[in-house]
C-alpha cells in the first residue's frame, strides 16, 4: 500500500488556525458505513446520534505546556538561543526533550529557560530520533513553574505562536491527565453541558488516558505504508474504564470511540477472550506503537468521532481502516468542497 494512496489536495486557508468562537460550533460531517450516506450538521447536534446505552470513550489527557524558550550555556561558549520541547518524563525530573537547534547539543550542556536560571535543564545523553535525555532543575513545583513559563505546543501548521486563548482551547473540557504534547483533537469540541447531557440520556461515558507524542507531528517517510514504524506512546486503562467498555461489548452496545487515540487505546488492550467468546479490553498501563491502517481488523469500537486529518498522515490511515479509503478520501473531497475546517482546530467528523 503506497503512501500517496493518502493524499489529497487541501486549500491552505482551510487549515483552522484559530478555534471556534464555541466549542460545539464546529461543522459536523456524518458518515453512514452500512448505506454511505453523507450528512452534514453542527457538532451539538451529537446527541442526535449517541442512543442509550452507548459507550462514549474520552482521552483524559492532559496536554503539557511543553514549548520552552531559553538559552544554551557552556564553558567557554557564548550563550546560543534554544527552543525545547519536552516529549515524556521518565523518571523524577528527568525527560526526553526535543531541542531546535539540537544538532550541535551536546552531554553536560545546560538550557536555561529563565533569567536567574532558577528553572533548567542540564543534557544528559543523546537518543535516538533526534531526542535527548535531560535533567531538569528548578525552584518551586515543577508544574506550576512550567506552566507559568512554557507555552502550549500548538502544530507548526498553524503558523503562529501559541496565545493565552490556546491554554484553555488546546485542552478538552474533561482533561485531567498530564502528559501529552498534542491535544486528542476530537475531544476539543465537547463542552461540559453536552457531556451532561449524554449522560443524562442514558450514554455511558469511560475514560481512558493514551499521552500524545510528537509522533503526531512526524511525516511519514516511507513510499510503502507497511513500512513506517509508529513512535511508542504510553496509556493507561483503569478497571473502571474496561469494565464500562466489556459491559458494552457483552450486551452488543456501540462503543463509540473519540478521537484515534482513544481507539488506539482500546485496540491496543484487546484481547480475545475465549470463556465470553469475543474480545475484551484489558485495563493496565501499558506502551503501544500499535499501527493502524487499511485491512486492520477492529475488535471493539463501533463509532468514531475524530477531526479532519493531515494528507498521508497516519491518522487518516486509521480512519480509512475503520472505514473505507476511497469512502473517506471523497468524504473529504466534500469537506473541501463545502468549505470545513481541518486539522487540530477544525470541524469533526462522525462515523457510525
Amino acid at each position: 500500500m503506497l503512501l500517496s494512496d493518502f493524499d489529497y489536495a487541501l486549500p491552505a486557508e482551510l487549515i483552522a488556525r484559530r478555534p471556534a468562537d464555541r466549542r460545539d460550533a464546529s461543522r459536523l460531517m456524518v458518515l453512514y458505513r452500512d448505506t454511505g450516506r453523507v450528512e452534514h450538521r453542527r457538532f451539538c447536534d451529537i446527541l442526535s446520534y449517541l442512543k442509550a446505552g452507548d459507550c462514549l470513550v474520552l482521552n483524559d489527557s492532559k496536554v503539557l505546556p511543553a514549548r520552552l524558550f531559553g538559552v544554551r550555556e557552556r564553558a567557554g561558549a557564548e550563550g546560543a538561543r534554544v527552543e525545547c520541547l519536552l516529549v515524556r518524563r521518565v523518571n523524577g525530573d528527568i525527560w526526553e526533550i526535543m531541542a531546535r537547534p539540537g544538532k550541535r547539543l551536546r552531554r553536560g550542556d545546560v538550557l536555561r529557560f529563565t533569567e536567574s536560571g532558577d528553572f533548567a535543564a542540564e543534557v544528559l545523553d543523546r537518543l535516538a530520533d533526534g531526542l535527548r535525555l535531560a535533567a531538569f532543575r528548578y525552584d518551586g513545583d515543577f508544574m506550576e513553574r512550567l506552566s507559568s513559563i512554557g507555552s502550549m505546543p500548538i502544530p507548526p501548521y498553524m503558523g503562529r505562536a501559541a496565545d493565552e486563548t490556546d491554554k484553555t482551547r488546546y485542552q478538552t473540557v474533561y482533561a485531567r491527565a498530564w502528559g501529552s504534547v498534542a491535544a486528542p483533537t476530537a475531544g476539543l469540541h465537547f463542552t461540559d453541558e453536552l457531556l451532561r447531557a449524554a449522560s443524562a440520556a442514558g450514554v455511558h461515558i469511560a475514560r481512558l488516558t493514551l499521552h500524545v507524542g510528537p509522533g503526531t507531528f512526524r511525516p511519514v517517510k516511507a513510499a510503502r505504508v507497511e513500512e513506517h514504524a509508529m513512535h511508542l506512546e504510553e496509556y493507561e486503562i483503569d478497571e473502571d474504564c474496561a469494565a464500562r467498555v466489556n459491559a458494552a461489548i457483552a450486551e452488543k452496545r456501540r462503543v463509540v470511540c473519540v478521537g484515534t487515540t482513544s481507539a488506539r487505546a482500546l485496540e491496543s488492550a484487546a484481547f480475545y477472550d475465549r470463556a465470553a467468546g469475543g474480545h475484551r479490553v484489558a485495563a493496565g498501563r501499558a506502551g503501544t506503537d500499535i499501527f493502524i491502517y487499511p485491512g486492520y481488523a477492529f475488535k471493539c469500537v463501533d463509532a468514531l468521532l475524530t477531526n479532519f486529518h493531515l494528507p498521508k498522515s497516519t491518522l487518516l490511515m486509521l480512519v480509512s481502516a475503520f472505514y473505507d479509503r476511497e469512502a473517506v478520501l471523497r468524504a473529504y473531497a466534500e469537506a473541501v468542497a463545502l468549505g470545513y475546517g481541518f486539522f487540530s482546530y477544525g470541524d469533526a467528523m462522525l462515523i457510525l
